[in-house]
């Protein structure tokens, strides 16, 4: 047998060779799981991805699961017969969001007696919730379908975008005082409304990427009606708000928009909204 020493030249052989060997198992071995790479340091990363891009995430109606749907129904009922049936609010689907949205659950501990009587009650933020009837009524006019994409200015506790969710398709609402917008993304959530969508921001220039609207309601007053919100008007659409008069008065206005794009504007009724605030107070 031959027992000589390995000389310098086949030591670096033979470590060639091992090094060869080495890098060959390591290429076969971490080509196998490529995945591995697309793991994120965030784990939320991805849901919250979708949840930044409603029309990504499906969308339902309340499946009425929240133990507040179950609470005060005969209140609500009452609510319902005394305040807006017998106002000659008629549309099947407007009755029965008004009897299914649990109105409690969107106003303060302090209102919780009077929440079901007929005026319109204090919120956070120094807002305001509407009164039921005028809820139902700006609902009514706007002819929703399980179909409709409705576009919300001015979210307030969330309660209109929830009673236009248990007809619509999807809401996008936009609230201006972003606390607001806040808490009414967490209780909607709270309460099962997939099919609504809030973003803190200025109602003004609408949400254009989601439109054009099949319904738009505004839920405070302007002196003028925001010409993006025009734009984003689905032909065939309609769109409701309060609009204050150059005497102060505020008057709902009910626009409507033909299939060639023309305009029909009409007064329907003397209210009291809050102010809408933002580029809208701006003069021309």
């Amino acid at each position: 047998m031959d027992r000589r020493k390995m000389g310098p030249r086949e030591h670096l052989g033979l470590l060639f060779v091992l090094v060869l060997l080495l890098s060959l198992w390591f290429v076969r071995h971490t080509s196998r799981e490529p995945a591995f790479l697309a793991v994120t340091e965030n784990p939320n990363a991805q849901e919250q991805e979708r949840a930044s891009e409603p029309n990504e995430v499906e969308s339902t109606r309340p499946d009425h699961s929240h133990p507040a749907f179950a609470e005060r129904v005969v209140e609500r009922q009452r609510m319902v017969d005394s305040q807006i049936r017998s106002r000659d609010v008629k549309d099947p689907n407007t009755l029965k969001a008004m009897q299914a949205v649990p109105r409690h659950a969107f106003v303060p501990a302090r209102y919780q007696p009077s929440v079901y009587e007929d005026h319109p009650l204090p919120i956070e933020e120094g807002q305001t919730i509407s009164q039921p009837y005028i809820v139902a009524f700006m609902t009514e006019v706007l002819k929703l379908d399980p179909n409709s994409i409705v576009l919300e200015i001015g979210t307030g506790s969330g309660y209109q975008a929830a009673v236009c969710a248990e007809i619509a398709r999807r809401v996008y609402t936009i609230e201006i005082v972003e606390p607001l917008a806040v808490t009414a993304a967490k209780r909607l959530k709270e309460l099962g409304y997939s099919n609504v969508f809030v973003k803190a921001g200025d109602g003004y220039y609408g949400w254009p990427e989601k439109g054009p609207f099949d319904a738009i309601i505004g839920t405070a007053a302007a002196d003028r009606i925001p010409p993006p919100l025009i734009e984003q008007l689905k032909p065939g659409g309609r769109m409701i708000l309060p609009v204050r008069g150059e005497t102060g008065f505020q008057y709902l206005i009910l626009i409507t928009k033909d299939a060639e794009g023309r305009l029909d504007r009409l007064n329907v009724m003397p209210v009291r909204f809050v102010p809408m605030t933002g580029e809208v107070q701006k003069r021309d």
